[in-house]
């Protein structure tokens, strides 16, 4: 269940809400007057976040390509050029 805190909080206990962060692996959100405002993560989790999304955009090309015929290079190409 995804923890909330206020920016009040924020604030206040900024250190506390960073291990939080760090000790979950999850990111808080935090509220200003009862709305969501921001999100806090530690560096781990966006960095793991940013991974995953590079992955995606990788897939994607790669799916695009075989979608227009490219079906990659042969393992036997392959060690062709490795002996080369």
């Amino acid at each position: 269940m995804p923890v909330t805190r206020t920016i009040a909080e924020l604030g206040h206990n900024a250190q506390e809400i960073a291990r939080l962060c760090q000790e979950s692996g999850e990111p808080v959100r935090i509220t200003d007057d009862g709305d969501q405002d921001l999100v806090v993560m530690s560096l781990e989790t966006y960095e793991r976040g940013q991974a995953r999304l590079e992955l995606y955009r990788l897939l994607d090309e790669a799916e695009a390509d075989f979608q227009n015929g490219d079906r990659g290079v042969s393992v036997a190409s392959i060690r062709q050029r490795l002996r080369q």
